[in-house]
């Protein structure tokens, strides 16, 4: 009950003086209100010129830094933001995973945050010390499962995709002794389908989406990647391009008025204009133009490459060369080990490089991908067969 809980936090603030309990209340009212473009103006208003020097302005930090995060903004500045809300690299006594002063919510955006900022091993030692917080206490049920999942995130977009497949099923096998159509549920499944769609393993995906009905009608609460895209590049992955538009243009509909435009978070974009790169190249090489803007503004390696890798799609051969070469330079420069080893599949095959094509070959199969190593050998063996 969402909605009713923030209004019932906005009246209780109403009557507050000025002072830490109202902050208190202001970043409890943040935490359940609907978002969009105006949550994020007074959001930012009331965050961005903390220091950090209590736990609700830590909290207040901890929110801003999300919520830039889901809208793209620099990640530089995301990453001060993150910063000010720790103490010493840490979550503050009080704001701890097995704290029950403010939940294990804020310790849980800030790691996510890292994670879509390309600070893995920030994200990595937070998540880390949760399974250890969780497994001291004798959490072992739902809290444990997140914590799981979380791990998986990390490993997921590191590249270790085996890895981030056994702790996303991990994650799964502990929520299914606690109970069914639990947030960790829809979290861990839609990154455990992204994760098997990554492996190239599309029929693994699918029965994950169909074991836990992972589809319409999607939960209230916000899903760890968006659930849409990842539900659209299931589709498209299956060859069901019609279903991928529609279910792609709907999470535009729906993220963009909240103005979320980051593209790793969801990329919808992206995806999208694959999907229509034949019926309407005009409209997906505007849409793949888009979302570079937006990674530039962004400017994570991992997100600046991703997009330079969908708008070589639809530049001429010399130019996509060369934009297929940027991009493979920024996600070197990036943790993310598969949009790599993807970067290095594609600009080896517009060079026609056997070389680039056996060192993409190498780096898909050390990150699990085998539907993108055999990529990479088939077309090392094709360029070969003609030379």
């Amino acid at each position: 009950q969402l909605k009713e809980a923030a209004l019932a936090l906005a009246a209780e603030a109403e009557r507050t003086a000025p002072g830490p309990g109202l902050m208190r209340l202001q970043a409890a009212h943040f935490l359940t209100e609907e978002d969009g473009p105006g949550r994020s103006r007074r959001l930012a208003a009331n965050a961005d010129h903390l220091t950090g020097r209590d736990n609700a302005e830590r909290a207040l930090l901890t929110l801003r830094a999300f919520d830039a995060m889901l809208r793209g903004e620099n990640a530089e500045v995301i990453v001060d933001l993150c910063e000010r809300a720790l103490v010493d690299g840490h979550p503050a006594r009080g704001l701890g995973w097995t704290d029950a002063e403010w939940g294990f919510e804020l310790p849980t955006l800030l790691g996510i945050t890292y994670a879509f900022t390309d600070r893995l091993d920030r994200a990595e030692e937070l998540f880390g010390e949760a399974v250890r917080a969780f497994e001291i206490s004798g959490w072992s049920g739902a809290h444990l499962a997140f914590a799981h999942t979380l791990l998986g995130l990390v490993h997921r977009r590191r590249g270790r995709l085996a890895e981030a497949e056994g702790f996303l099923r991990e994650g799964l096998r502990l929520a299914d002794r606690v109970g069914s159509g639990l947030p960790v549920h829809w979290d861990a499944a839609c990154l455990l389908i992204d994760t098997l769609l990554a492996r190239g393993r599309v029929p693994e995906a699918r029965k994950v989406a169909d074991q836990y009905d992972f589809g319409l009608p999607y939960p209230s609460a916000m899903v760890l990647p968006d659930a849409p895209c990842v539900r659209g590049r299931l589709l498209l992955a299956e060859g069901r391009t019609k279903e991928a538009v529609t279910e792609l243009e709907a999470a535009g509909r729906s993220l963009e008025p909240r103005g979320r435009f980051n593209g790793i978070w969801g990329p919808w974009a992206g995806d999208l204009a694959r999907a229509l790169a034949d019926e309407d190249p005009g409209r997906a090489a505007q849409l793949a133009n888009t979302a570079r803007v937006h990674a530039e503004r962004f400017g994570t390696e991992t997100a600046i490459g991703e997009a330079l890798r969908c708008v070589a799609l639809f530049a001429p051969q010399e130019e996509a060369v060369h934009l297929l070469g940027e991009a493979v330079r920024h996600l070197e420069a990036s943790p993310s080990g598969y949009e790599f080893a993807q970067a290095l599949v594609d600009y080896g095959i517009a060079t026609r490089s056997p070389r680039e094509l056996a060192r993409a070959h190498k780096l898909a199969t050390a990150c699990g991908a085998e539907g993108l190593a055999a990529r990479a050998q088939q077309a090392r063996a094709s360029i070969r067969s003609t030379e």
